[in-house]
């Protein structure tokens, strides 16, 4: 009883913002590519790959492309790390069926920490962007608090399914300090030790207006 608490008690705190937003949305799809190399016990290379589309695919929104360089300690429970990121936005012209692209290249800084809460696993991410838009300069703060939740105990024999959500809300450093949130639930799979598929809805909001998606992960730690 008391885990189921804890397991509601999460769930309504990362869905909280969007029950409580009322606005239009449109639905587009993510295909998502997140791999993390060990060089040794401490460093890692991050590097991450997404295609996000304003429909179900096809129609390019944004082409990220991500990495960076870490550092693991508190016997992998800590993680900091400097990255480098491009995107390729395809913007919509307001009221017609025209695009125009639009460059960024994105240097950031964030710190990962987890935590164990009974067979739930939390993560914690901050992360501060300082993002080069074409001529303009920009800088924004982020923070993610995801869990994951095993459909199986630790005594069962299949512990290969498992729920994940997360609430990440967007900061800027200037006017307009609120830039988005999103809020994601999700049905993953463990096809091996290093090796894990996730699909799931996501909606992100904006000040007026907001977005659903269907994101499909793929998880490659090797």
């Amino acid at each position: 009883m008391y885990k189921k608490t804890i397991i509601t008690a999460l769930i309504i705190g990362l869905m909280l913002p969007t029950l409580v937003q009322s606005q239009e949305s449109e639905f587009g799809n993510w295909l998502i590519y997140i791999g993390s190399k060990k060089i040794d016990q401490k460093w890692n290379i991050h590097h991450e790959v997404q295609y996000r589309n304003y429909n179900a695919i096809g129609d390019l929104e944004q082409l990220l492309l991500r990495t960076g360089l870490g550092y693991t300690f508190n016997k992998g429970k800590n993680n900091v790390l400097l990255g480098y990121g491009y995107i390729l936005s395809e913007n919509y012209i307001a009221n017609t069926n025209d695009k125009v692209s639009v460059n960024e290249h994105r240097i950031f800084q964030q710190f990962t920490t987890k935590q164990k809460i009974g067979a739930i696993t939390l993560n914690h991410r901050y992360r501060f962007e300082q993002r080069f838009v074409e001529s303009d300069f920009k800088m924004r703060f982020r923070y993610f608090l995801g869990l994951n939740i095993p459909l199986y105990s630790k005594e069962a024999t299949k512990k290969s399914y498992y729920i994940s959500a997360y609430n990440e809300i967007f900061l800027n450093t200037k006017s307009s300090i609120f830039d988005r949130n999103r809020v994601y639930g999700g049905l993953g799979y463990h096809i091996n030790k290093n090796i894990r598929l996730e699909a799931g809805y996501m909606n992100q909001f904006f000040e007026t207006t907001g977005r659903d998606q269907f994101n499909i992960v793929t998880f490659v730690n090797f």
